[in-house]
């Protein structure tokens, strides 16, 4: 078995909620290694934050060369967002800052307004992003510039180039006016919800604002995030993420991932 993981192999998980990128990297690095008794070379190809679950690639032994064409593939996502209301990080990972009109949404609207997004276009980042901006990461400066109270948004477009992006494919999986418990209750075996009802950062739920659950496909280097804040902003709203899940990376779907437990098991 240490010849099989040394020449190379390339394992999708699901990565758990609340872990980093790095921390199922190092996990899957200690449990093979003291496995086979010997040390391996590991790494991931596309990063997930943590409130974001779904298909992550580890790469072991020979096959972490093949990292970044992995990387380069194109995604399936399917993300929560909650609308009327924004956070600094564009997710669960901080508080609302601000509440905006909602009342006008409605799930015709939503699909009126997928069309336009769909195509090569430019993105700006968010600045919680992993971005590096003069040799340091983004977050870094959000976090200084949060405590400051400066405006993200504002600082984003200065500090982050935009990147040029390209979603294929947007549908709206499902959309409840009442918000997210309502549709994590109505719809429990649908994706979207599936994957809300595991966040267990800031809940914001209990605010009964819109929610929608929508489907996308895209190009490496998009930011579900920044096409929340965008979608808001297009329906004359403001909008936020409240779940992430990565439903395909490339030929690896969410399907077929590996759990942390699964490869415990098997080893």
């Amino acid at each position: 078995m240490s010849d099989i993981f040394q020449q190379g192999q390339v394992l999708a998980f699901d990565k758990p909620l609340t872990w980093t990128s790095f921390n199922l990297v190092a996990k899957v690095r200690w449990m093979i290694s003291k496995h086979i008794g010997a040390k391996l070379k590991v790494g991931h190809a596309g990063t997930l934050d943590p409130l974001a679950t779904g298909v992550l690639l580890v790469c072991i032994g020979k096959a972490t060369k093949l990292a970044e064409e992995l990387q380069s593939h194109d995604k399936e996502y399917v993300a929560g967002v909650t609308f009327g209301a924004t956070t600094p990080s564009y997710d669960l990972e901080k508080e609302i800052d601000r509440f905006f009109p909602h009342e006008h949404i409605t799930a015709a609207l939503v699909e009126e307004a997928l069309p336009a997004f769909i195509g090569e276009q430019n993105q700006i980042a968010p600045l919680f992003s992993a971005k590096s901006v003069d040799g340091v990461r983004a977050y870094e400066l959000a976090r200084k510039l949060h405590k400051e109270g400066k405006t993200l948004d504002e600082a984003a477009q200065e500090l982050i180039r935009t990147s040029r992006i390209n979603i294929t494919e947007l549908e709206l999986l499902e959309f409840s006016k009442e918000g997210l418990q309502a549709a994590q209750n109505e719809s429990a075996d649908t994706p979207g919800s599936k994957a809300s009802s595991r966040i267990n950062g800031t809940d914001n739920s209990a605010l009964g604002l819109p929610h929608a659950s929508v489907r996308m496909a895209c190009s490496k280097g998009t930011y579900v995030r920044a096409f929340a804040r965008d979608l808001g902003e297009a329906l004359g709203s403001g909008a936020h993420l409240d779940a992430l899940q990565r439903s395909r990376s490339g030929i690896f779907r969410i399907e077929n991932a590996l759990t942390v437990e699964q490869v415990i098991a098997l080893l």
